[in-house]
Order: C-alpha cells, then structure tokens, then sequence
C-alpha cells in the first residue's frame, strides 16, 4: 500500500468505541471510581469484525460509536469521520454493513430513539432469569472513598447488606433458551465475547443445552424507591453427558466488561457458577474450555480459596504419600485425591495443579527430604501429561525438559499463590 493510501487507515480496535448508558438522572448519582460504568470504552480485539490487520480503510478522523441502554442493551450506532475516500479503485470500506452481520437489526441510529429507550430501561427493565446470587459493594462518595467498592462502608464496621443505604448491590440471574425472552437480549449482549475473548465466537442457538448466569449492578437512585439494573458480564457453559448418568458443564465463556474489571466481579461470578454447580447432583465436574491466561488465574485464586476454606490443609491425609512412598500409602492417598475431586466436582488436571500449589505454600524449603519428595510428586504428574512428546526423548533430553518445565512451573505457582494468600 502506497504512502498516500496509508493515511486512510485506521486503527479499528481505536476507532470503535463503547459505552454503556443510564439515565441522567441515575448517572448523576455516581462519583469518584463509579463514574467508570459510564464512561466510553474500546474493545481488546476487532479481527473478528474488521479482518486479522484490525484495520479500516478509506477514512480520517474516523469515530464509531456503539452505545448500549445499560440495562436492556438495546444498541446506537453512530459513524463521524472528518473525511472519506471517494475512489473507485481503492473504495473505501463499509462499515455499517460490516457490524450489521455482527449485532441486531434493531439497533437506532436517532439520538432521540436512543435516549427515550434509555429512560425506559430506568423504569421497566428488569434481569431475565432466576436469580442465583448476589453480593453489596459500598457506594463510592464524593472525595475519598473509604468504602473503596469493597463492601464495607458502615461506620462501626458492620458488613453492608443487600439494600441498606450507601451500598450497591449486584446480583446474578440463570437462564436458558427457554427463558422467556433472554434468546433476544442474548443477541444483544453476545457481541462482547468478539471484542474481548481472543477466538470468541457466538454459540449456537440450536444447541439447546446452553445455560448463562449474567451479572448486574443494582443501585438505587437517590431519593427514590426504583432500582436500576445495569450489565456488569457474564459467562455460559454448556453440559455435556458423562458416564454413566451424569453431565459434565464445560465453560465456555466468560467476560466482565472493562469498566467493571480488577474489582472482583469476575471472582464473584465465578464463585456463583461454582456453588450452583455443586449443589446440582447431576453435574460431576466443571471443565473449562481452552482458558485464557487472565481467567485462569481468576479461576486458580478462586479454587484455591475454596479448597482451604473447606479445611483441606487440616485434613491428616493432605500431605500423605507425596513422592516415593510404598504401594499401600501411596493407594490410599490415590483413593483420597479422588474423593476429594470427586466431592468437589474439580477436572483432574486442575485438582492436581491446585493440590500441588498448595503442598508448594506448606512445603519446609530448609528440608531437603521433603523437597525432593515434593519435586519428584509434580515431576511424576508432569511426565504423565507430556508422556506423548517426551516418550520420544533420549533419558538426557528427557530429564533436561522435565527439570526445565518443573522450574517454569513453579514460577508460575509462586506467583498464583502470591496474588491469592497475600
């Protein structure tokens, strides 16, 4: 592409822009961090939409808006541009017709329509589904915020409860296809997997097994008894059948939109997706699908927690029959690993991973027998993952790679057990 042409271009990830609106009336509550729930947005990725390059041709000062009723998500599509290129030989690109294929027919182009769907989210809107959990975070205040969104807020230091004043609650809703209503607004909503989970992609609407627990903020506007609800994220999972008479829910997707991010709402949903999955008998595990590294270290600091809350560390047999030990020591610790799992509902290879970080927080570094135990442990299981390409090894290679990827593997231990117990 020529010089000249070059200018054309736009960065397409810049150039579209996101926003998620309420009314006036409830916007001018908000202060200090709160603001960021209203404030415009960009996706992390566009390839999905506007090619591989993320790239748009054939204007300068180009400006997409895409803004969504922050409760329905009812969409407004505005596209400025300072200049466009009028060449028949290099046209430029169309990009209407280009997002039409990705969000619904529905959307407004009329700032009057737009502002008028708004107010009637205000006042109409409600969650679709069951709801299945719910959290309170403290309102942030002009100046300083004490509260910091971290459910504390009262003076004598009691915990907020779910309505009090100053506090924000959030709640969680399950639905299905069957949900009267959520395969429309699931249209609506399933645009942020393109623009925010690398190789997202819609699910199908003819599977019908598909179930969502979508996430909301609920506050309360000032001098009034109407609630508001405004879209925080949302993850899917899908079940699959599991020998003999059991399903095993594979998640799929999972997003908390930006202005909402590094506040613990990702944690929250996870944990509600995780409690409703154990209280159902008919799911023998959670399996994620293909995880992105953010959501997996979201996932291992939440079943880290989960698994000492629930006293593994006390158990007499936590730290049984690691490394070389004699066949009946090392069965009846299989035979606990298994009912622990089991109990639980954690896949195999993330049970391991979650045991071997925290045998790593208990282990006495100045024992050199309990560290080499602990070494060859995880060495063993990590032989067993990578049999297949290390099968094919010389014993030197073999050892090599297996030293090489333990240390990596520690690393990354230290690091996740870091950010979960300090």
């Amino acid at each position: 592409m020529s010089e000249d042409l070059a200018e054309w271009l736009s960065d397409s990830n810049e150039a579209l822009s996101l926003q998620l609106v309420r009314d006036p009336e409830d916007e001018d509550a908000l202060h200090n961090q709160d603001q960021r729930a209203v404030e415009p947005f960009h996706p992390t990725f566009t390839y999905p939409i506007f090619g591989e390059h993320e790239k748009i041709f054939g204007y300068k000062g180009l400006d997409i808006q895409l803004k969504f009723a922050s409760g329905s998500l009812r969409q407004h599509l505005s596209i400025t541009y300072d200049s466009k290129l009028n060449s028949p030989a290099t046209p430029s690109d169309e990009i209407e017709g280009t997002l039409y294929k990705f969000i619904p027919p529905d959307y407004t182009k009329s700032d009057i329509d737009f502002k008028k769907q708004v107010e009637k989210d205000s006042t109409e809107f409600k969650p679709l589904g069951e709801k299945v959990g719910f959290y309170v975070r403290a309102a942030a205040t002009k100046g300083k915020s004490k509260g910091k969104g971290k459910g504390k807020g009262k003076e004598n230091g009691e915990e907020l409860k779910e309505g009090d004043e100053g506090a924000v609650d959030f709640e969680m809703y399950k639905a299905t296809w069957n949900t009267p209503g959520f395969r429309e607004y699931h249209r609506r909503m399933q645009l942020f997997i393109l623009l925010f989970i690398e190789g997202g992609s819609y699910v199908h609407e003819d599977e019908d097994s598909w179930e969502f627990i979508t996430l909301y903020e609920k506050r309360k506007r000032p001098e009034s008894d109407l609630y508001t609800y405004h879209f925080v994220g949302y993850v899917s999972v899908y079940p699959f059948w599991c020998y003999p008479d059991q399903v095993r829910l594979r998640l799929s997707q999972f997003v908390i939109l930006p202005p909402y991010q590094n506040q613990g709402h990702g944690s929250k949903l996870y944990s509600t997706l995780f409690s409703e999955m154990l209280s159902r008998p008919e799911v023998a595990e959670l399996t994620v699908e293909d995880p992105a590294e953010a959501f997996e270290d979201l996932r291992d600091r939440n079943d880290l927690r989960f698994l000492v809350s629930q006293g593994i560390l006390e158990d007499p047999s936590f730290s049984k029959g690691i490394g070389p030990s004699d066949e009946i020591i090392r069965a009846e610790r299989v035979k606990w690993e298994s009912g622990i799992r089991k109990k639980y509902k954690i896949a195999q290879r993330q049970f391991d991973r979650l045991l071997e970080m925290l045998l790593l927080r208990e282990l006495n570094v100045m024992n050199e027998v309990e560290t080499r135990r602990y070494r060859l442990h995880v060495k063993a299981r990590l032989y067993r993952f990578n049999y297949e390409m290390l099968s094919q090894m010389t014993p030197e290679e073999r050892k090599e790679a297996l030293s090489k990827t333990y240390e990596s593997v520690i690393e990354d231990y230290e690091r996740i057990l870091e950010m979960t117990f300090h």
